[in-house]
């Protein structure tokens, strides 16, 4: 298994590429044995590997033009079209959605319809978004949440903005932040990601980086 860990120059990719190789571990020793991580902006690479991870920090336009001045915008768009997998984290699930208020003009990968919104700020309420929270599924929830511990997930956030897809129905998991309602992931069809770290988020994470593999 060939898995193409996209580098937008912008991410911690060291954490994210030891989670992969240990998620791989709890798979059968087979598929565990043969699992690559390849960090690349290469297309050539890309179209060759069975998984797609997308992660990032920092800012949405940062990430999309990361991801648009080498042409993996276009080869991440073909990819997922033709059925392969892909995972974004933080910013590789915000870049998957046509906009964002971070960054008026930038237009993302618009895989998904909808645009990310700063979180609403109050009394009671921290800008950025960071520590643990527990997940709350929505819309039934989704596989790769369920492996990871569904309702009794604790996962690890650091973020200001998060996805307001058009259509309710991809958000699949939420969590309470003050009064507020904040998106923890969404998915459709191949496409799974979440605004949560999982190489942050412990024995949680890897159980979930573990069911994206293998699907």
């Amino acid at each position: 298994m060939k898995i193409a860990l996209i580098d937008t120059g912008h991410a911690n990719f060291r954490s994210v590429e030891r989670a992969l190789l240990a998620a791989a571990q709890l798979l059968p020793s087979s598929t565990s044995a043969q699992a690559q991580v390849l960090r690349t902006h290469d297309p050539d690479i890309i179209v060759h590997c069975d998984k797609i991870v997308v992660p990032g920090q920092g800012g949405f336009g940062d990430c999309v033009s990361g991801l648009t001045t080498r042409g993996l915008d276009q080869v991440i768009a073909e990819r997922v079209a033709a059925g392969v997998s892909y995972l974004g984290i933080c910013l590789g699930l915000q870049a998957l959605f046509e906009s964002s208020a971070e960054a008026p003009g930038v237009v993302g990968l618009a895989l998904l319809p909808g645009r990310c919104e700063k979180l609403q700020t109050a009394p009671d309420i921290k800008i950025p978004h960071m520590g643990w929270n527990r997940l709350e599924l929505q819309h039934g929830g989704h596989p790769v949440l369920e492996a990871a511990g569904g309702n009794d997930a604790w996962v690890y956030f650091v973020h200001s903005y998060h996805a307001v897809p058009r259509d309710p129905a991809l958000i699949k998991a939420v969590v309470t932040h003050g009064t507020q309602q904040v998106t923890a992931a969404v998915a459709r069809d191949n496409v799974v990601a979440t605004q949560f770290h999982p190489e942050k988020s412990q024995a949680v994470g890897l159980r979930l980086l573990a069911a994206f593999l293998r699907q």
